[in-house]
């Protein structure tokens, strides 16, 4: 007996009636993903402040406010995912979403730049499986394009939050010392608990639970690295969306520190935010149509076309805000329309579990992305023309990552 190919038996698979109006699912899945772009974004505005109160004396050291974070955020995943596809998501979701909080408070009462960065790492820890479950509880009730559309939806209405937090952060600096913005990521996390508790069910059934064993555990994350579709999109997610740590790293001091706008750095955040939020809506009203691979090749294409004029326009005409902020809005918005189709596609073949697969992704799309981002924040020397070579080499190889996994055929509808 021919053996059916994973990703054709879960489109077939009719989706399963959401137990949420699907307006209420897409705001309370972004509402959960966005305690993450939360967790990072609500203190950009503070990275200086941060860097003179703890009188740090190395450039780009307050970036380590962020990557601690990111740090946390990546390799708990892993565990997370098993646990979640064998006790199921509503339960374990409430764990994490008290332990954030809890480390946001810690965060607050912190007396030294280490203890910062470790409560920091701690929070990334428990934010991991808020974002494993978030993902894991959409593929629970969805498949293939529907899926992308739902979770473009989510990170349409997910973008409000990095529009909007350095603005609240900024604002909470102009009442209050830094740390309190903080506190604000404690009582998002509990009125996100209140919500959940009252109107989401269990989505993973009963008959769906995996085991937990370490064979088991062995067995899932084989199947993940092994399932090609699965494993590629991975490893180009990881690739590209190094662009976009590095960018949220090294952000306040592009804005700042080149182009001289302090004052107004999170007005020119948000403008990039909201090209994102756009570009996300656009995938969703387009997806079902289009299909994944055809809009996410084409995009990544656009992408590396658009970060290698901005290299030339900053080397041979200078660095201008106006000339430069429009190319990088457009470049950042392309981020919009492979995120949410890259992890469609990635997640299509693991149903049964689908939080094995949404740890292995999401650790690959943030811890391995970091890093990567990391090194290329860490280019950052005054100028921007060097960061933004790195936006190019990175599309580049995240689109060879695809063409290799597609079998050297892009665009393809299936």
């Amino acid at each position: 007996m021919t053996k059916l190919d994973p990703s054709i038996a879960a489109a077939e698979v009719p989706d399963r009636a959401l137990p949420l109006p699907q307006w209420e699912l897409v705001i309370m899945v972004a509402a959960l993903m966005s305690l993450n772009a939360l967790a990072i974004d609500i203190m950009l505005p503070a990275l200086s402040e941060i860097s003179d109160f703890y009188s740090l004396t190395r450039d780009n050291d307050q970036q380590l406010v962020i990557f601690a974070y990111i740090a946390g955020f990546g390799a708990p995943q892993l565990v997370f995912g098993p646990i979640s596809d064998r006790f199921g998501r509503k339960g374990l979701l409430r764990i994490c979403l008290v332990a954030y909080a809890l480390a946001g408070i810690a965060c607050i009462m912190t007396t030294s730049f280490a203890t910062l960065l470790l409560m920091r790492f701690v929070q990334g820890v428990f934010a991991s499986g808020v974002r494993v479950i978030a993902v894991s509880i959409v593929r629970d009730l969805l498949a293939g394009r529907a899926m992308a559309r739902i979770m473009s939806l989510v990170m349409t209405v997910f973008m409000v939050v990095p529009i909007l937090a350095p603005t609240i952060g900024a604002g909470v600096m102009l009442v209050a010392p830094w740390q309190w913005t903080f506190a604000l990521l404690s009582i998002a996390a509990m009125l996100a608990l209140v919500w959940i508790q009252i109107r989401l069910p269990e989505t993973l059934r009963i008959e769906d639970r995996q085991p937990l064993s370490p064979s088991q555990t062995g067995r899932a994350y084989w199947q993940v690295l092994t399932t090609r579709i699965t494993f590629g999109y991975m490893c180009a997610s990881g690739v590209i969306f190094g662009a976009l740590f590095a960018f949220v790293a090294a952000s306040e001091q592009i804005f700042t520190d080149v182009f001289g706008q302090h004052e107004t750095f999170a007005l020119w955040f948000a403008g990039v935010a909201g090209a994102l939020a756009v570009s996300n809506f656009l995938n969703s009203r387009i997806v079902e149509k289009f299909g994944m691979r055809r809009i996410s090749h084409t995009v990544l294409l656009t992408f590396i076309a658009l970060a290698l004029a901005n290299v030339v326009t900053l080397l041979t005409i200078g660095e201008h805000l106006w000339l430069f902020y429009p190319l990088f809005c457009l470049t950042f918005g392309c981020f919009g329309m492979l995120g949410a189709n890259f992890t469609a596609l990635a997640m299509e073949p693991q149903g049964k579990i689908a939080g094995t697969a949404s740890a292995a992704y999401g650790f690959a799309s943030t811890t391995f992305a970091s890093l990567i981002g990391y090194l290329v924040a860490g280019q950052f020397n005054g100028t921007v023309a060097p960061f933004m070579m790195g936006f190019v080499v990175l599309g580049v190889a995240s689109l060879s990552i695809i063409f290799v996994t597609e079998r050297f055929k892009l665009f393809q509808t299936r």
